[in-house]
């Protein structure tokens, strides 16, 4: 079964910051406005952060791209990708879905432990960002 990784122990609010604070600091290498969210293992929101000058349609977002990476254990990028070049457009009708890059899960010890989302940017950049305070759990 593909994506088929276990949940681990709830992300710490310590890590949860951590990710967030090297996501921020991406961000600002590049003059990005991110929103950035961090949820745990089972899609509940940890900590969250919004750049000064960060659009507010994208809190929403943030949080509902770590969510769903969360919860349906990949990267929101998967669904993206199966929607635009595999023409799964049944994946638009399922719960808590969101076909749109920057939603990365958060692992520790081969496990998820929860989920970062960025928004703000181009998909790429909330992406860019996101692996970045992702990196900080390895």
């Amino acid at each position: 079964m593909p994506f088929d990784v276990p949940y681990g122990t709830p992300i710490s609010l310590e890590h949860a910051g951590a990710a967030i604070a090297a996501t921020v600091a991406e961000a600002r290498k590049h003059d990005w406005k991110l929103n950035v969210a961090v949820v745990d293992s089972g899609g509940n929101l940890v900590a969250f952060q919004r750049m000064d000058g960060a659009q507010l349609a994208s809190i929403q977002i943030a949080e509902h791209k770590a969510r769903a990476s969360a919860t349906f254990r990949r990267e929101t990028k998967v669904f993206e990708t199966s929607i635009q070049q595999k023409n799964f457009y049944y994946l638009m009708t399922l719960d808590g879905v969101i076909a749109s890059r920057g939603g990365i899960p958060l692992m520790e010890g081969g496990k998820i432990v929860g989920a970062i989302g960025c928004s703000g940017g181009t998909g790429s950049q909330d992406e860019v960002a996101c692996k970045v305070g992702a990196a900080t759990l390895k």
